[in-house]
Formats: structure tokens, sequence, C-alpha cells
């Protein structure tokens, strides 16, 4: 027997094996609909009688396999149903011809066979045949299961007229010797009259009505018949059928022992033998039915003393592989006995001793097997690791099989599966080398992972398949349904805090004061409320204590570093956002080899107002796209991550006509422009603003107000005309206006000492020039609920702040920069 039957298990030696095969040109689909309803058949109660027939489908069986049926029964083809389409009756005698022709091919061992012809119709159809089925189609066949159970039970009919033949053979000495295939030619010329044949025939006879007896339900005979067999075939040293008698003795009791079998499918077995409370109803010893059949008195009798226990199952499984080993033409004999024993062994839960049985089949040489024979011994051994608990055992030998799917003999590689079955290893091999990289730090051990060059080649493999087919962030969908989500590189770089920037002093927009006061908001009428405290500090913990402006360049800091022994090029970095329209504007980047922490600066621009929350980043490291969540990151550190969009606001480019100082003044977004004059003496100083925004300026007010302390020096020191600046107004985006200053220097030097020092360090401050819309109202504080992205609210944005200070000798400073 050259191919093997992986999915052996040990109550398969009392089923009955029935091949289902098309004939002729039969669709695939329809074909296994149809074999699945018949395998749904797959154990039938006999008719007035305790028993129970289990049946075995395949629906491809190989002919040198039947050729080991007197070795093991359950081997031996004994029911075959063909299934053929026939539309016409020209059509009918050729196909009952090809039916005769594949009876032929297991001629030898069928007790009954069936035919099953769709789509014919007429007078040949309504013949009533035992042996052949007519039905008009293939959805049209309502009787099918019904016409398997009347084939069944004409199997066993047959099954137990062989069984009480052989039971009752009374040719005395003359008893047929059953051989196995590869035997036949080592027994010719042997003395057939020596004590020694005799035995060997007397002892592979009742090993095979043990076989008869096991699949007709007699459990209790097989028992008797399987220790009688063992003494005689132990006493000739008939080692390959002790083996058998011995595997079907552990067979009959494992069926005892677990009557739901151990093949660990999805359907379980029903018990094949009844329960105690069901002895009152059985026939009494010996009896027979009314249809003549015996009924099974394992009852009665007591398997307790015949039936092996759960521990001596293992040991003769054991004895029995051994036996088969001396036989290099029982390879596959010894490999199905050997998987039989560790579905029994991982029942009793001893993965030990079934890892040690399993390490057998590995080495057991079945000759030169196809590549598809290889993939399944790969898979199974996967199945059974994984069965009794080897994990990793499981996913090397599964890793096995993928690469011989793809192996180069293979004219047509299977990708696919090979891309299923390295999938499915995927957790074990992760957990492997993490174990592995743990043990090498725990070690200092040097050659590690870690290694640089391994890493360098690592990313050049990832950079070379990335160029074929990009990575990105989609979910995967397989045929089967399993989604794989998208791994994120978070640790290429490694982010360590994320900081929120301000924007430039000139940009920064800055509240007026309102007349209830700073602290106190208008939309609670109470002074304090501490529900109302409580019920917001979260999102105050959260919120940034600055405003971002509509469409002006915002910038998020990360300070990152490269874990990596070789330079790591970041490109495509940029930020993910939620809450605002908001336009990233990636950036690239090269870290050097083990960097430290290195500022990345990510900007964007804010199309709409509201409050943006920074939720991330998004990079592409050796062509895999990567969107990093903060809140999945660990051990970042982060001052907030939302704050305040304001509506677009006025923005104005100011000069003056005088050159500017090399003075700096104390405020950053200052121009400063010098001039010196005596006392007395006035000059006229022209501002021009020009509106560089894109919100249009329609009322210009101006205000001044003196911030030195020592007023009692200086007189009138500006003042300004505003109604030909007025004119000019609104100021759309790009226009301009000048508003000429008149500066007079009147100083009062009298009663004054040390005056030349403290004019020094005098200043003095004229701040207004705010700028609004017509339908501004007197300054009030924004009501917190009100809608951002509001006309009403866009107009409390729509303020500019110019202010000129004044230092001692007339040294000016000017500034602009928007109100909120």
């Amino acid at each position: 027997m050259s191919v093997p039957d992986y999915m052996q298990c040990a109550e398969d030696h009392q089923t009955a094996l029935v091949v289902v095969q098309p004939m002729g040109i039969v669709p695939e689909d329809q074909f296994f609909r149809i074999y699945k309803r018949i395998a749904s058949v797959s154990q039938v109660s006999i008719r007035d009688s305790q028993r129970v027939l289990f049946i075995r489908y395949r629906h491809h069986y190989p002919p040198e396999n039947n050729e080991w049926g007197d070795f093991q029964t359950h081997r031996k083809v004994v029911g075959l149903i063909s299934v053929t389409s026939c539309t016409t009756t020209k059509e009918w005698p050729q196909t009952s011809d090809r039916f005769q022709g594949q009876k032929e091919v297991f001629g030898s061992t069928l007790y009954d066979s069936r035919l099953l012809v769709f789509g014919l119709q007429g007078e040949v159809a309504e013949q009533q045949r035992t042996d052949v089925a007519f039905y008009p189609s293939y959805d049209d066949c309502p009787d099918v299961e019904k016409r398997v159970e009347d084939f069944v039970e004409s199997i066993f009919i047959v099954l137990e007229s062989k069984r009480l033949d052989r039971a009752t053979d009374k040719s005395g000495d003359k008893i047929q010797l059953l051989c196995a295939p590869f035997e036949k030619k080592d027994f010719v010329g042997l003395d057939t009259d020596s004590r020694h044949y005799k035995k060997r025939c007397q002892g592979r006879m009742r090993k095979h009505v043990g076989d008869l007896c096991l699949q007709a339900g007699m459990l209790q005979d097989a028992l008797v018949h399987y220790h009688m067999a063992v003494e005689l075939l132990r006493s000739v040293n008939d080692f390959l059928w002790l083996g058998a008698a011995l595997e079907g003795l552990c067979s009959a009791s494992v069926i005892f022992h677990y009557p739901g079998g151990t093949a660990w499918k999805s359907g379980a077995r029903k018990p094949g033998v009844s329960s105690a409370a069901d002895a009152g109803k059985r026939h009494r010893p010996g009896a027979l039915t009314t249809n003549g059949i015996s009924a099974d008195t394992s009852t009665e009798i007591g398997r307790a003393k015949n039936c092996l226990s759960q521990e001596d199952i293992i040991e003769k499984y054991k004895e029995a592989i051994s036996y088969y080993g001396k036989y290099k033409s029982a390879g596959v004999i010894e490999l199905e006995a050997c998987i039989k024993a560790v579905r029994v062994l991982a029942i009793q839960k001893r993965a030990r001793e079934a890892s040690e049985c399993l390490q057998n089949v590995v080495y057991i040489n079945l000759g030169q097997l196809s590549e598809e024979e290889k993939i399944q011994r790969y898979s199974v051994l996967s199945e059974l690791y994984e069965l009794i608990g080897f994990h990793r055992k499981s996913a090397f030998f599964k890793r096995v099989a993928a690469m011989q799917c793809v192996a180069p003999t293979i004219p047509e590689p299977g990708w696919k599966a090979c891309y299923k079955l390295l999938l499915e290893t995927l957790c074990t091999i992760i957990m492997i080398v993490f174990k592995y990289v743990c043990c090498c730090h725990k070690n200092n051990n040097t050659h590690s992972l870690s290694l640089s060059t391994e890493k360098k080649e690592v990313t050049q493999s990832l950079e070379n398949y990335t160029s074929k087919c990009p990575g990105g962030m989609e979910v995967i969908s397989l045929p089967d349904g399993l989604k794989l989500p998208p791994v994120s590189f978070t640790k290429l770089p490694i982010v360590r805090s994320v900081s929120l920037l301000n924007l430039p002093v000139s940009l920064r927009p800055h509240k007026v004061k309102g007349l209830l006061g700073q602290g106190m908001s208008s939309a609670s009428p109470f002074i304090y409320s501490p529900i109302t405290m409580h019920s917001r500090g979260d999102e105050r913990s959260k919120k940034i204590d600055f405003q971002w402006v509509q469409g002006d360049v915002c910038e998020v800091q990360l300070m990152v570093y490269n874990p990596m022994p070789f330079e790591l090029r970041v490109e495509n970095m940029g930020l993910l956002t939620s809450g605002v329209d908001f336009e990233s504007l990636p950036a690239a980047l090269s870290l050097p080899a083990e960097s430290g922490l290195y500022p990345v600066t990510l900007v964007g621009v804010p199309r709409t107002a509201g409050n943006i929350t920074i939720n991330g980043y998004h990079t592409s490291v050796f062509g895999v796209s990567s969107d990093c969540l903060l809140e999945g990151l660990v051990g970042v550190k982060s001052s907030g991550c939302m704050v305040e969009v304001v509506p677009s606001l006025p923005r104005l480019q100011l000069c003056t006509s005088l050159p500017r100082s090399a003075h700096l003044s104390s405020e950053d977004l200052s121009t400063s422009v010098s001039l010196r004059l005596f006392n007395g003496e006035m000059q006229q100083l022209t501002i021009t603003l020009e509106n560089i925004g894109t919100e249009t300026l329609n009322t210009l007010e101006l205000t001044s107000k003196n911030l030195s302390t020592k007023e009692k020096l200086f007189g009138e020191f500006l003042t300004w005309d505003l109604q030909d600046a007025l004119s000019h107004l609104p100021l759309k985006s790009g226009q301009s206006v000048s508003i000429p200053v008149n500066i007079s220097a009147k100083l009062d030097f009298s009663g004054q000492e040390n005056l030349l020092h403290d004019l020094n360090d005098d200043g003095i401050s004229v701040t207004g020039l705010p700028v609004s819309s017509p339908l501004r109202q007197v300054l009030k504080p924004r009501a917190e609920n009100k809608p951002v992205g509001s006309d009403a609210s866009k107009n409390e944005f729509n303020h500019v702040k110019v202010g000129i200070l004044s230092s001692s000798y007339t040294h000016l400073t000017f500034f602009a920069n928007a109100l909120l």
C-alpha cells in the first residue's frame, strides 16, 4: 500500500468502506452536493437488531490499497455508489456498461453497488431496479438518503453472512492462509502440513474474524477473537499479523472506552455500544432476532474481562508499531498506527508520549512521495502537534508544508495555500522570536537579533518587497472572511514627547478684556459653580491655553530618536488630526544611527475654525506607510493635544517713513525707528498700514496710553489725524492706508536732577489702532457657548493692535498684532 490515509483513527476499524465516484461528465458542484447527502448517512441502525453499522465514505480510493482488505477488513471497499448524468435513452446502454466497468475495479471485494442516474426520463427510468435509481434532476431527488440506508442494510446482510461463515468454518485443518500483498511470493513452496503453518493460518483467520465481528457490531466477540489471534500468532512469531491483531485489540478497546470517537471531528459519533441501562431491552444471549441476525451479546458477557485498560491500549499500540517497523513494505500501516495512537494519547492528555510517537512518524520512510503527499503529511503532523499542545512544533511543520506548496519542482506553485499556512504560523513565530530575544538579553548574548548587520538585511529585504508592492494601512480581507488589520511602525522612529507650539508673536491672537472681568464667564449667572468647574476639568486638562488662527501655519514639535544602528530615513511624515479641516504639510527627515532625542517640527494649516485635536502622525519608513496614534504609544509625554482654532484675523504690515533703529525693544514683534529732536522741535512721521491678510478692515480707531512713570516730563508728545485714513475704509486685502503722526518734543526741565540719567530709562507707549467691523458693538466678553464659526464670533476676532513705543530722545517702536 503506497498511499497513506492521514485521517485514520481507531474507530475506523469499525466502519465499512464505501466509494462514491462520478461516472462520465458530472458537474463537480452537483457531484459534491450529492456526495454530501450520501455521506450524511454515516451510521445505520439495523432493523430488528441492537446493532449499528458505521460507514466510511471516500470519493477517491487507490485500488492498490484495496489489496490490503484481507489484512485489515476496514481497508476493503465493500460498497460502490456511482453518480452519473444521462439525458437520452440512447445513452443508457453505454452508461450501464460504464457502471459494470467501474464495479470490476473493486469487484473482488464489493458486497453491493448502486447507480444514481440524473436527467433520464421515460420508459427506462420507470423500470424498478434495486441497483439503479433514476432522478429527473439533481434538484429533484428527495429519497437519496433513504436509498442509501437500504443500500447500507444490504451491505450488512452480506457482512453478517461472511462473519458467520468464517466463524463457523468446519474445514478442519485446511484453513486458508490470508496474506498481505507483499507476502504472497514469500510463501511459495512452504510446507502446508506443518504445525507451524497451521497455527499461522488459524491465527490469521482468528484476527480476520475479529475484524468482521467489529464491523458487524459484535464488540465482545471481536475482543475474544483478537485475544486468541494474539496468542496463536505470538507462538509462531508472525510479527506482521501479530501487530495487526494487537492493533485490532486496541481499536476495539478504544471504541469501548471512548464511544464519542478520537478523530476530533465537528460531529461526534453516536456511541456504538449502548449503556447498561438498556441491558434489559436486549435479546437473551444466543437468541436470534426476527430477521435471523443474532444481537450483540457484549453487555451480557461483560466487556471488562477482555477489554484493555486505557494504559494497556498505548502499550499494545507501541508493541504493534514496533512489529510493523520490521517490514519495509508495511511503512504505511506503521504510519497510520502511529497517528491512531497519537489521537488516543491526545484524549488521555499524555502529550510527551504523543510527541515521541509523532517523532517516529517523521522518520518513517514511505519511498518516493509526490509533492501533494508531502504537503498533506506535513500539514497533518502540524495539526497533530497542535492537538497535543506543541504549538512551536506545529508552526514548524506548517511552515515546511507552506514551503512545499511553492517548491521549485511544482509546475504551478500554490502561493495562496502557502500564504494561508504561513499566516497561521505568524503568532507562534512572533512568540518564539520574542522568547529568543528575551533569553539573549538575559544572557547578554552578543549574537542575538540585535546585530546591526541582521537588522540591515531585514530592512533591505523589506524595502525590496515594498518597492514591488507598497505597504499601506488598508485592511486585508482573506477569502475565508478573516480580516488582517494594518500594522504601524510606532518604533521607527520612537516618539518620546509631543508639544503643540504657539504662533509667532506677531500672529498670536489676544483676547480683549471685557466689562465683567477676565475670569468670569457670561455662560453662567453664578459667580462660582463647582459643578461647572468639575464637568470641564477633563477638557481643560487636555486643551491648550493658547489659540491657533485659521489659515496660519501651525507647528507641532516631536522629540524622536532612531533606535536602529544605521541611518533612518523617514518620508511623508505629517500630522493626523480631527475636529477641523486641516492641511498637513508632510516633511522628510534623516535620523543618524542611534541619534538620541532629536526635535522634529511638523507643520500644517487649519482651514476651518473650531477645536482641533492632534491624534497622531503618519510616516513612511522602508516603503511601509504607518498611521501612529498617540493613544497607542507608550511613554509619550504631552502637555495637551487639543487647541482652539479661531477664525481668520486681519493681518497688517507696518512700515514707517523713518529709518529703522538698531535698538531692540522689549517687544519681540516690534519695528523700531530712532529720532533725535531738540526740545520744542516737531517732526512728522508717516505710518503706512497694508492689509496683507484676507479679511477686510472696516473701522479704524486710535487711542493712546502713556506708560511712563514720569508724566510731568512730557506734554503733547504724539498727535494724529485719522480723517484721511478713515475715508479709505473699508480696507480690502492688498490695499494700504497712511496715517500722519506729529512728534513734538516738549519737556519740562525745571526742578529735575540727574535728568540725563533718568531720560535713559524713560519710555512712552501709545497703544491703539484697533480695527473692527462696522457691526462691532462696545467691547464685551465673548460668550463661551457661541459657535466659533459664526459671523458674530468672527467679528469679535476681527481686530488689529498697532502700538507705538517711545523712549528717551525719541526712540520709537512700532508693532501690530491681532486682538482676540
